[in-house]
């Protein structure tokens, strides 16, 4: 069962947000400065119509309006231009945090260990990659901007209505109370309902992708129903959690829309009353009520991006969940004395309580080829997986050259021991570009000679624009076998000394399969080759059989050795003689 990765607290998504912008301190006063003078530009039309209405009203001057009507458009042009800066600015900071975020975001997904991911699951990791990203980057380039104008606009616009007359405030004492009753209300309700309806979103995610990537699998198990049911009860969970997060909204807005209605209607009556008998002036309370008026939209910017802002407050705690957790303390790793490999006593499990390796002990010798077989469910490609490095063991140690292999960075790990298996990957971008990510300042001739070894380099120059040709989605689509040459021309690139070979061409059909095994052979000539042979046959060639059983190496010899014996090898051996492992092996094909 999937466990979901965690979730960073209010407290530390807070204070990462609050770095991310002390990144920028100029950019970030460049910003709050010119939404100051925008908002100081907007603040001086309504006092300037205010004098325009008692000039009238007083029958001064025509030059004098004049005056006063040509000081409003140039406020108001002022203002534009500084609001068109201010928005650019903005954006600027938006994009440069953004772009920091995504970076830490992107190193510390792929400097996780993949045993993490793998119980996670697909789905939550997916959904942070994808939907919560998106959430946080809508708030980063719109609601945070957005939400800081607001708040200057109100601040300014309270202190310009105060100026006009503190007795025009007293409506808005009103107001306040309603919004701070509410919002409360909203924002001790809104963080957890929205994380709970991105978790349920990563719930339906994992659910579709599993039944989309092994259709084959539901089908012939005829498991259709069940997976369907799955599916139901997901978006059953989350709808209910949506539907949440909807009835907090339906209650909140209404309840902000009377809180800044009501000081506008009140200030209208108010100040009515006040200026027919006498108390205040025409021209004070037209600033007073366009100043209230002013109020409603920065107050309604607020309240509108509020909501987002609470999505990305939940999508950032999210992803800080993976970003921001202690990272391993770097230390010095001494350097391995050799290549052999040592499992000491290793013991595993998947779930607490339920061991599925017990005390496995086993030394490679370098250039060694061991094969590992056993029944479905012995541990073989458990035991594999430790090898490679993709788990850590439970207890016991694993060590390359005397160097725990845990302790290997992975960029240093990957130098000393790969898993292959049969899923291969083809990034976006060139053939060039793929061949050497493993080594990205891998010369021409390297590259060439990779490809050579695995038997690629023929098609590669046929492809359009040869090396450079851009593959993947969207570009020139490799075939499952040249996919498969492009993956083991990355190994020659990285030149591990040891492999462990988990079925790599299994799912391939038997031609591309009979080729790929003499480019699998250039590969693994020279290197210490762990196999875990699902197909008995690739135990034949093998210097050493490993036997599992149970989570336990049981056996462990030469495949002459073993078969003489008589023991749980001979039976398994026995077992593929006939017509059907001979017509099983590829003809002449290399270990493994």
């Amino acid at each position: 069962m999937s466990r979901l990765l965690p979730v960073a607290s209010a407290v530390q998504a807070r204070r990462y947000a609050r770095d991310l912008i002390r990144r920028h301190p100029g950019l970030f006063r460049a910003t709050v400065g010119l939404h100051v003078a925008a908002a100081l530009a907007g603040l001086a039309g309504p006092r300037l119509l205010g004098e325009l209405v008692q000039g009238v009203h007083d029958r001064v001057p025509m030059s004098e309006l004049d005056h006063l009507a040509l000081a409003i458009g140039g406020f108001v042009v002022a203002q534009t231009v500084l609001i068109r800066f201010a928005h650019l600015s903005s954006a600027r900071l938006g994009e440069r945090v953004l772009t920091r975020l995504r970076e830490e975001f992107v190193d510390r997904v792929l400097a996780m260990p993949l045993s993490t991911v793998e119980s996670a699951g697909s789905g939550d990791l997916l959904t942070r990659t994808t939907r919560d990203v998106d959430a946080l980057s809508k708030c980063v380039r719109f609601a945070v901007p957005e939400t800081l104008i607001a708040l200057i606009t109100l601040g300014l616009v309270i202190g310009a209505l105060l100026l006009v007359s503190p007795v025009f405030a007293v409506p808005l004492l009103i107001g306040v109370p309603i919004i701070v009753v509410g919002s409360r209300w909203y924002l001790r309700h809104a963080p957890s309902g929205y994380l709970r309806q991105n978790a349920a979103y990563s719930d339906v995610t994992e659910g579709l992708t599993e039944t989309v990537e092994s259709a084959r699998t539901v089908e012939a198990l005829g498991r259709q129903r069940q997976r369907v049911a799955r599916t139901d009860v997901d978006l059953r969970r989350s709808w209910r959690a949506e539907r949440y997060t909807l009835r907090l909204r339906t209650v909140w807005w209404p309840v902000i829309e009377i809180s800044y209605v009501v000081p506008m209607v009140l200030t209208l009556l108010a100040g009515g009353w006040l200026h027919l008998h006498g108390r205040v002036s025409l021209g004070a309370l037209t600033a007073a009520v366009i100043y209230v008026q002013q109020l409603v939209d920065p107050l309604d910017r607020l309240v509108g991006w509020l909501d987002e802002l609470e999505v990305g407050a939940a999508a950032l705690a999210r992803l800080l969940g993976v970003t921001a957790g202690p990272r391993p303390a770097v230390t010095d790793v001494p350097e391995p004395a050799g290549t052999w490999i040592e499992v000491r006593d290793v013991r595993f499990a998947y779930e607490p309580g339920r061991e599925v390796l017990h005390g496995v002990d086993l030394v490679l010798e370098p250039g060694e080829r061991l094969a590992v077989v056993g029944v479905s469910g012995a541990g073989k490609s458990t035991l594999g997986r430790l090898l490679a490095g993709v788990h850590r063991p439970t207890s016991g140690s694993i060590t390359v050259g005397g160097v725990p292999l845990d302790a290997l960075p992975p960029e240093r790990l990957r130098a000393e021991v790969a898993l292959v298996t049969q899923e291969h990957h083809v990034f976006i971008g060139t053939l060039r570009d793929n061949v050497a990510m493993v080594r990205p300042h891998a010369q021409e001739g390297e590259i060439r000679a990779a490809l050579t070894a695995v038997q690629a380099l023929g098609w590669a120059d046929d492809l359009p624009d040869g090396l450079d040709t851009v593959v993947g989605a969207g570009g020139f689509l490799l075939t499952p076998a040249q996919a498969q040459q492009v993956a083991l021309a990355r190994l020659v690139i990285a030149d591990p000394h040891t492999l462990v070979l988990d079925e790599a061409t299994a799912m391939l059909d038997p031609r591309a399969a009979r080729d790929l095994e003499r480019s699998l052979a250039a590969v693994v000539s020279g290197r210490t080759v762990v196999a875990i042979a699902h197909r008995l046959f690739a135990a034949h060639d093998a210097d050493r059989v490993a036997v599992m059983d149970g989570g336990r190496i049981v056996e462990l010899g030469s495949h002459d050795e073993l078969v003489a014996a008589g023991g749980a090898y001979a039976a398994l051996w026995d077992s593929w003689q006939g017509e059907g492992m001979k017509k099983a092996r590829p003809e002449g094909a290399p270990f493994p």
